[in-house]
């Protein structure tokens, strides 16, 4: 042992304190296991400090001032002028507020917190490097371990992040100046979301992406419309095209790109963001020491009870493979945890909801009519258009629809698919239905407050029964 080395032990070892981490440690501490979360970074992962609270703060912002500036209709005209780095602090300040809260919940909830990189030594300690010349190491026996080190950007070839010119999320999400122009490499959620927020404080912005739409993974009837928002608001799309190489011109980036025939596209912007997805952070953790070994894209495969395949690790959130949400993250830890603690536990991924948070927003969980087909179900569909909601219109946000899907037979819910204004909450609703088994008599027959837009969901289900009162009957 070299000096300043100490050596603990822990029923439950947690490594990585995001949203499937921090989870996996308060759950075990509740359930009587003595349990340690090391974290290297900061508690609340990428979620809190990075990804889904800082974009959804300057989402927040950009809305806000895109609607005052655009509320002509409604007799109001103002300009709204952006101080970025204003901003930029009240975000910070949020991000403060959750990551401490985070801490001390596990405080309170008596978790032991230690700060540094763990990585194995066996198939039953971790060896933890603390931060700082000087501060040593120290070993933990564990007798159950939740690997929850989450995931990062995805660079691709020539495009090495320096958070100057060339951007990745975390580096978007911290400008303290809006750029007057922004290329985007890839219209996954990340770089639609993005696009638009800075479409909206007054960036010119271009978006380049390999693929022939936006957003792939959603049906077409719902991509359309966030695409045809977002030009609307000056967002330019070229797609067929891959990011190759980029120089210095003048003052700004300028990126070459190429098609499928290898023809050359040249673009200028100030910064360029690189959102071509994630990938997850297994290479820290010197998995051969317990014998692990992740797969092609570097997941760890699991089991309905969030084991790896050795029975006493178990790994949780964007480690454990797609879908890459926080909120399944945590019911994984959750899940994780309970398992620890011999409780009778399972992970049950059919109600897994998920949203986008563009503008509209988008809103989707279970299945979609295509995959009731293929899952041998005779879909029923309902649809309610937005601009039959007169919430919608009174919010002056009117694309968009509420579309359910269900079995014929029986009735019962098997997904939905929403893209409208606050989608992301809307789609709780048939989330719950999926999950408690409800059928679409018990959606339709649920008085619903008038005038909102959760009438639109019980419209859609009477919609899918031919009773819709507020919209033609399919």
């Amino acid at each position: 042992m070299v000096v300043g080395d100490v050596s603990t032990g822990t029923e439950l070892l947690v490594i990585g304190g995001g949203p499937g981490g921090y989870t996996a440690a308060i759950r075990g501490a509740q359930l009587g296991l003595d349990t340690t979360l090391v974290e290297m970074d900061a508690y609340g992962g990428t979620c809190l400090n990075v990804g889904c609270i800082p974009s959804k703060a300057y989402i927040t912002a950009a809305d806000m001032k895109h609607r005052v500036e655009e509320a002509e209709e409604m007799g109001i005209h103002a300009r709204a002028d952006v101080d970025m780095l204003g901003l930029k602090t009240w975000k910070d300040g949020v991000v403060d507020q959750l990551t401490g809260g985070v801490e001390k919940l596990c405080k309170a909830n008596g978790v032991n917190l230690v700060e540094g990189r763990a990585e194995f030594a066996n198939g039953n300690k971790v060896r933890v490097a603390h931060q700082g010349e000087g501060q040593g190491s120290e070993s933990i026996e564990f007798e159950h371990a939740v690997v929850a080190t989450g995931s990062r950007p995805m660079e691709i070839p020539n495009f090495e992040f320096d958070e100057e010119r060339i951007l990745s999320s975390t580096g978007a999400l911290a400008l303290e100046s809006v750029p007057d122009s922004l290329l985007v490499v890839g219209a996954g959620y990340i770089g639609m979301e993005l696009s638009t927020v800075y479409a909206k404080l007054g960036t010119d912005v271009t978006v380049v992406e390999m693929l022939e739409d936006v957003l792939p993974g959603y049906e077409d009837d719902v991509t359309r419309v966030v695409r045809k928002r977002a030009e609307a608001l000056g967002v330019e799309f070229d797609f067929g095209q891959k990011a190759a190489s980029w120089t210095v011109a003048g003052g700004d980036t300028r990126v070459v790109t190429e098609d499928e025939d290898g023809e050359e596209y040249r673009y200028d912007a100030e910064k360029v963001l690189v959102a071509v997805g994630r990938e997850p952070v297994t290479d820290t953790l010197n998995l051969e020491a317990v014998g692990l070994e992740p797969d092609e894209g570097g997941f760890l495969g699991t089991d309905e009870y969030a084991r790896t395949d050795l029975e006493h690790v178990f790994a949780v959130g964007d480690v454990a493979g797609e879908p890459m949400l926080a909120h399944k993250a945590m019911k994984e830890g959750e899940i994780a945890a309970e398992v620890a603690a011999g409780e009778p536990s399972a992970l049950d991924y059919q109600a897994v909801p998920a949203a986008v948070f563009t503008d509209p927003e988008i809103g989707t969980v279970g299945m979609t009519e295509a995959e009731a087909e293929e899952a041998g179900f005779d879909p029923v569909v309902g649809q309610m258009p937005m601009r039959a909601s007169g919430r919608a219109l009174t919010l002056g946000e009117s694309e968009g629809f509420v579309r359910v899907v269900a079995d014929d037979e029986s009735g019962f819910v098997l997904g939905a698919q929403i893209v409208g204004p606050e989608a992301s909450e809307l789609i709780a609703e048939f989330g719950l239905a999926i999950e408690m088994g409800a059928t679409l008599e018990d959606v339709a027959a649920t008085i619903h407050t008038h005038p909102t837009l959760g009438e639109a969901v019980m419209e859609a289900a009477m919609n899918a029964r031919g009773e819709a009162i507020h919209t033609l009957n399919r």
